[in-house]
């Protein structure tokens, strides 16, 4: 079997498709995307398939390991989600090539379920409330939303009210009954971090995400020893040379690659490993499309240290399509009592609605995340 070529579909909310084509008639389907970044990851990936059309598609570790190492300069976030939406369109062959889910590929089962979270966007408590009251009657109990809004450098004691206040009422509104991370989402700086974990030790939050950004990661065993909340990072971390260093140094409890941006399939096998090997968890980065959830569950479903799956049903960016829109097989990543099953398919187990992909994918328009400011006007952290 050879690789012939590769199609790529931008389109709504902020999803980037990659069609692989094989001259027996296999296709597999990728997502390399950044988020407002699409036609940079597409044009990465198009320059890439010179070191792909016409190889064999099974040979999965050598092409990945050509499209890594064959140019001098390498990493990043760009080339790192070409490359990932490239291998997990190979994992969907190989397995349909096979006639097993990928997972099976991958050394089998490790456990029958996996729990998923759901985001819950807004900045006012009682709009944080009314999204977890309505997830949790589609049976959600795990959520995550923002730890606050922008924080400069050094900020007032009212910024950090106002992101308590809202901690504070959802724990009066819930109780234990459900739980919830917090994404301080790179908008802080260490002094700040420091005063807002403390502040919100009292009300339990299941985890503190990127607290300072990942540039700034020698802070993070600085942060750990400070706090009893369980650190995790690593949706900007592109490879597990990204993560040893991470590793190395302590103070992540749960890691976050994100399977469309870290490599793929292949590089984030690989990063679970090493983060069992330092007692961390896996909860993979997944607020895309239905691809890129595929992809991170059979990782899941391998990996003995996941802990939980993020997903995009009903996030806010979703403007214009939806978590399964563009998939035909629905009930297959259909969730019960908040839980994902292992797809049954083969390969990533996603049969997808090629003909809504074509018609979606020509008006598509570019999503681009906003630009913050202080009220000083310096540009702030979204």
């Amino acid at each position: 079997m050879k690789i012939t070529k590769l199609t790529t579909y931008r389109l709504p909310p902020r999803w980037m498709f990659l069609k692989v084509e094989t001259d027996e008639g296999i296709i597999g389907w990728g997502e390399p995307v950044i988020e407002g970044r699409a036609r940079s990851v597409e044009a990465a990936v198009h320059e890439l398939s010179e070191y792909v059309v016409g190889q064999d598609p099974a040979r999965i570790n050598d092409i990945w390991q050509t499209l890594y190492r064959g140019g001098f300069y390498r990493g990043g976030p760009v080339l790192m989600s070409a490359i990932a939406g490239i291998d997990q369109a190979l994992w969907d062959i190989k397995g349909k090539a096979l006639g097993v889910p990928v997972y099976q590929l991958l050394g089998g089962l490790v456990r029958d379920k996996i729990k998923a979270y759901s985001w819950v966007g807004g900045d006012r408590p009682a709009e944080v409330i009314a999204g977890i009251e309505k997830l949790t009657q589609i049976g959600f109990d795990t959520f995550k939303l923002n730890g606050c809004e922008e924080m400069g450098i050094i900020d007032s004691s009212r910024k950090i009210d106002a992101a308590v206040a809202v901690v504070a009422q959802i724990r009066e509104a819930f109780g234990n009954k459900i739980e919830f991370g917090l994404d301080f989402h790179g908008r802080v700086a260490a002094p700040m971090a420091k005063v807002l974990i403390k502040e919100l030790e009292p009300y339990r939050p299941l985890f503190i995400e990127e607290p300072v950004l990942a540039e700034q990661a020698e802070y993070y065993p600085r942060l750990a020893a400070q706090t009893h909340i369980p650190i995790a990072a690593g949706e900007r971390m592109y490879s597990r040379f990204d993560f040893k260093r991470i590793l190395a140094d302590g103070g992540l409890a749960i890691v976050q690659p994100d399977l469309s941006h870290a490599g793929g399939i292949t590089e984030c096998f690989k990063i679970a490993a090493m983060a069992e090997s330092y007692d961390v968890s896996l909860a993979p980065h997944c607020p895309l499309g239905p691809i890129a959830l595929a992809s991170c569950l059979h990782v899941d479903f391998v990996a003995r240290n996941a802990v939980f799956q993020e997903q995009s049903m009903g996030i806010h960016y979703n403007q214009g399509a939806e978590l399964l829109d563009y998939v035909l097989n629905k009930d297959d990543f259909a969730m019960d009592d908040g839980h994902f099953y292992p797809p049954c398919k083969p390969g990533l187990g996603v049969e997808v609605n090629e003909e809504l992909v074509v018609e979606r994918s020509k008006p598509a328009a570019d999503w681009r995340n906003p630009i913050w400011r202080h009220a000083d006007g310096a540009v702030a952290e979204w």
